[in-house]
């Protein structure tokens, strides 16, 4: 089994409980098949890139999966049947985009800029340094 990943823009007409439906019956249609869903994001409404259909807004679904390369086929002939479904991608996952995706859910509840530094942190580091390097310039002279 490979993992995989979706992406798929339902039209924005849809009501919300319209929307859930259409998840629901892609996530129904994988694990029917054998396939394991490992995460599921509703993005929501988002505009999108260029318009669609004369429609430039979607909602926007995600799901993680693991199943047999056999499924794709079948999960994208339903994506195209399905006039609710006006985009979608699946991407295979190699071993680096599943690290990556691991540390996203695990850190989807957490901080995620803790390393980073805050701009007056970064600005006094600046001056700090600017200081020494004029410092050692004045005494480099004075020994000359």
């Amino acid at each position: 089994m490979n993992n995989y990943e979706t992406v798929f823009i339902l039209t924005p007409v849809l009501s919300d409980v319209q929307m859930k439906e259409a998840v629901e019956k892609f996530k129904k249609l994988l694990t029917d098949q054998g396939a394991e869903i490992v995460n599921e994001e509703d993005w929501g409404l988002r505009k999108l890139a260029y318009p669609i259909d004369k429609k430039t807004t979607g909602f926007y679904a995600f799901l993680e999966f693991k199943a047999d390369p056999s499924m794709i086929e079948r999960l994208e002939v339903n994506f195209r049947r399905d006039e609710r479904v006006i985009r979608f991608l699946t991407v295979k996952q190699d071993r680096f985009a599943l690290e990556y995706a691991e540390k996203r859910r695990n850190n989807k509840g957490g901080k995620r800029h803790e390393a980073r530094p805050q701009a007056s942190e970064t600005v006094k580091t600046r001056k700090t340094e600017t200081a020494v390097a004029v410092e050692d310039v004045e005494l480099n002279e004075k020994e000359d």
